[in-house]
């Protein structure tokens, strides 16, 4: 089965590109820019692909704010011209989205099912849920996944993770200040990858959370990279308003993957567990 994959060179594009070997056909943005609608159509008209998998958009979190319109344009329009261009071609769409759709709840501790209202606080946000929003009413054969810290490696230059960072950081300056009040999980980019490849086959289409299981804030995402990388960092909690991002993040944003351990028959794994694998095999 060809599956075209649009953002082949990010890190979860890399993954299903080992993932899903000689079924996938790699495209980057030189291939497909999501803000050009005519393009869109006219490759994927042009491959005939049984399944499109849209892993590409607009994440710099922070510039978004002042970006609005590129991002907006990557994260939302382009996914509704790709919906619309697959459901014409009655080709399934996969598409990816994120946390950043919540955080409205300030008081929220406990993780978000996939019918919890959402309530973005960023332009990022907002975005990623308005592609979620046109990929649903355009496309019926649709798996829209939202994820959250997401880390693997990259084919294209650039692409860095929280990983990553941390032990670049660490080993620099000897001592880092992490956010310690925002709850999230970790997600290994292979395991999404994995649970993608599943998913995919079961023709059970909707809305899923993906992530790896457990819960964790930055801070202590981040410990647990130095201690498995065993290097010695005195890492500093912080909170959210002491970092002063310029987009604000959810407080809280563990979702819950019981539909998706459902679907595939398949729980996802601890983010320890996953983490450890990564820093083994990096």
């Amino acid at each position: 089965m060809r599956m075209a994959l649009i953002g082949a060179g990010g890190q979860l594009g890399t993954a299903l590109t080992r993932r899903l070997a000689g079924q996938i056909v790699p495209l980057g943005r030189d291939a497909v820019d999501l803000a050009n609608p005519n393009r869109v159509a006219e490759v994927v008209r042009n491959l005939e692909p049984a399944v499109v998998i849209n892993a590409a958009a607009y994440n710099f979190v922070d510039r978004a704010e002042e970006e609005r319109q590129t991002a907006f344009a990557v994260n939302a329009l382009g996914p509704r011209h790709l919906a619309e261009t697959c459901a014409a071609l009655d080709i399934p769409l996969v598409h990816i989205s994120t946390d950043h759709v919540f955080g409205q709840d300030r008081n929220r501790n406990a993780p978000y099912a996939e019918t919890d209202a959402p309530g973005p606080l960023s332009e990022y946000g907002r975005g990623k849920l308005a592609g979620e929003a046109f990929v649903q009413a355009a496309c019926p054969k649709h798996f829209v996944l939202r994820t959250c810290g997401l880390y693997g490696r990259a084919a294209s230059a650039g692409k860095g993770n929280f990983v990553e960072t941390m032990l670049r950081l660490g080993r620099e300056r000897g001592s880092v200040s992490v956010v310690d009040d925002q709850w999230c999980t970790p997600t290994s980019a292979r395991d999404l990858a994995d649970a993608i490849a599943k998913l995919i086959g079961t023709q059970k289409y909707g809305l899923y959370h993906a992530t790896n299981s457990g819960s964790t804030t930055w801070r202590q995402f981040a410990s647990e990279i130095f201690r498995l990388a065993e290097v010695s960092v005195n890492v500093t909690p912080i909170t959210t308003a002491q970092f002063a991002a310029r987009a604000s993040r959810p407080g809280y944003s563990v979702l819950d993957c019981t539909k998706l351990a459902e679907a595939i028959g398949d729980p996802p794994r601890p983010w320890q567990e996953a983490l450890a694998d990564y820093m083994t095999n990096r």
